[in-house]
């Protein structure tokens, strides 16, 4: 017998599957479909999980579990995603429980990408108290919250959503949803571009950046840091908001630790998490938690759809016997 973990992103479909003491025995990666629909997305999810169980040497009906982290928005009751924001819209809906579920003979735990996160963290992490959070800041920025030892999912498996809180109330930058003001506007990989060419607009910054340019990435920006007036202004102002956005989940959850991972966070930690720590002394009211990397890389959200695999859904290591 055996569990898996399933990764469903924008990007890319990740695959893993464990014997029963829970040691990593196959992989599989392989790109997302942009379409044509959203079947094709599913049929990439069960190849890739065919493809971790043939890695195993394992037969996909001795899945005895099977654990999904993917990208939202969910539809819990109807076992898919629907509408996801970061696909093309003639993808519509992508099923996931009924196809998974029928290829594999146990449970299948969805969660979203965020959710599995925590549930990875909470399984694998040596510090993993009952109140933590793992935040990702990538290409969208959300948070997998998990208070007095429950996962919280929320109604339809949205919960979590903290990239659409506001934190400019005069809505300088508008986020890809398309209202203003909100944090992934001003902090997410995909918008520190937008933001630094919004602020070497209004305040007039030199820099050697190519401001506008199709080129430029939050990878640029960030590695100019230190020679460029722009790109430290921008790293500033970055810090000053994503401590206005944690202090926004301290306040509302308590959490004693939060984990933080995605692309921007994991590639420039230095300059995203050492100044949000030198912020929340003066600006959280509680109890200021740890705030450090995820210690699972690129890996938390399908090393956590497996331990929810694991555990029942729920990320307790209580929970497994192996």
């Amino acid at each position: 017998m055996a569990y898996a973990g399933l990764d469903l992103g924008a990007t890319n479909v990740r695959a893993v599957v464990a014997d029963d003491e829970g040691r990593m025995v196959g992989t599989d990666r392989r790109p997302t479909p942009s379409g044509p629909t959203g079947i094709a997305v599913t049929e990439a999810v069960l190849s890739s999980l065919r493809g971790a169980c043939e890695d195993a040497a394992v037969e996909p009906r001795a899945v005895r579990a099977v654990g999904v982290g993917s990208i939202g928005p969910l539809d819990l009751a109807e076992g898919c995603v629907d509408g996801p924001a970061n696909l093309p819209p003639s993808v519509g809906t992508i099923p996931l429980t009924g196809p998974v579920g029928e290829l594999v003979d146990g449970p299948v735990y969805l969660h979203n990408d965020t959710n599995a996160g925590v549930i990875g963290e909470r399984f694998y992490a040596e510090r993993s108290p009952d109140d933590m959070v793992y935040l990702t800041i990538s290409s969208g920025i959300g948070a997998g919250v998990c208070v007095d030892g429950n996962v919280l999912a929320g109604w339809d498996g949205n919960a979590g959503e903290v990239g659409h809180v506001t934190v400019d109330p005069t809505g300088a930058m508008t986020c890809g949803c398309g209202r203003p003001g909100h944090w992934e506007a001003y902090c997410s990989g995909n918008n520190v571009p937008r933001y630094a060419e919004h602020l070497h607009e209004t305040e007039e910054l030199a820099t050697d950046l190519p401001v506008g340019e199709e080129g430029l990435g939050a990878a640029e920006v960030f590695e100019a840091a230190g020679d460029d007036p722009l790109a430290d202004r921008v790293v500033e102002r970055v810090a000053d908001w994503n401590a206005q956005g944690i202090t926004t989940i301290v306040q509302a959850y308590a959490p004693l630790v939060i984990y933080v991972g995605g692309a921007v966070a994991l590639e420039n930690p230095e300059l995203v998490l050492d100044p949000v720590r030198e912020r929340l002394d003066d600006v959280v009211f509680s109890n200021v938690p740890e705030l450090m990397l995820t210690t699972l890389g690129d890996d938390v959200v399908v090393r956590g759809a497996l331990a929810s695999a694991m555990t029942d859904g729920t990320g307790d290591r209580r929970r497994f016997s192996g």
